[in-house]
């Protein structure tokens, strides 16, 4: 294991950039995994990461040095004292371990004729990772994210996603007018003031559900196409669902009628 011991460091700097800004994740295409669970998701996709960085305290754990042990050879292992550890580190109990990897990019190109998952706009990374959680769980494999929405490969998404990246395509900064006006199976939009009711629609061929921004919904240019708009029926007093909330509701209603 190679041995980091200053902030000055050029390499830990990069480390530090990477998991601090959006903007160098995008140009170098990697991103940065915070946890076990996270690092052995990608190695059972993937294989090995780029990179491994572990804390001095963490390279003691079981869990972390059972994996180390196991490593590829080829694996470069950087180790960082606790104090540089945690400062790369963006939870408030740091994890011990970290991977570098290179984003997974689609195995093929936008398809026209399958399950999708679309959002327009949605900028809490937690959301983000909650539904693309909810469509791994659902069996959606293709997800397009508008240019707006929160980074996909952000550390925040990657957390609440819980793995679910490594499981289907994701497809960012995507022109969704222009794919929902080619797109042959049914289109779905998720809207308050809708007169038709989720569990009045028929969902057994395929389906693109479309879900809106936190506070905003989904802009007029994505909404005024000519699909289906839905809404989920809410009789308490409760005056809307969390995105992520509303999401699940959807993608588990899809597969209950397809049971």
């Amino acid at each position: 294991m190679k041995p980091i011991t200053s902030r000055e460091n050029a390499h830990y700097k990069a480390l530090k950039k990477l998991c601090l800004s959006g903007r160098e994740r995008r140009k170098t295409g990697r991103a940065v995994l915070d946890g076990m669970h996270l690092i052995e998701s990608y190695v059972q996709r993937f294989g090995a990461p780029e990179e491994i960085i572990v804390s001095e305290s963490g390279a003691l754990r079981v869990e972390i040095d059972t994996f180390l042990r196991g490593a590829n050879s080829g694996n470069t292992i950087f180790v960082l004292n606790d104090a540089l550890f945690d400062d790369l580190s963006l939870l408030e109990t740091p994890s011990g371990i970290l991977a570098l990897v290179f984003q997974p990019r689609p195995h093929n190109g936008l398809n026209l004729t399958i399950d999708t998952v679309i959002l327009d706009g949605v900028q809490d990374p937690g959301n983000v990772g909650s539904i693309l959680r909810s469509a791994a769980a659902t069996g959606f494999r293709q997800i397009l994210l508008s240019a707006d929405c929160a980074q996909a490969w952000s550390p925040k998404t990657l957390r609440s996603a819980m793995g679910a990246h490594f499981q289907i395509d994701i497809h960012e900064s995507c022109d969704f007018p222009a794919f929902l006006a080619s797109y042959c199976g049914q289109a779905v939009l998720t809207a308050l003031d809708a007169s038709v009711d989720l569990y009045s629609l028929e969902l057994k061929g395929p389906v693109a559900w479309v879900f809106g921004s936190e506070g905003q919904g989904i802009r007029p240019s994505v909404a005024n196409t000519e699909h289906l708009r839905i809404r989920i029926p809410m009789p308490g007093p409760t005056e809307s669902l969390n995105v992520a909330a509303a999401a699940a509701v959807c993608l588990f209603e899809t597969i209950r009628q397809r049971r």
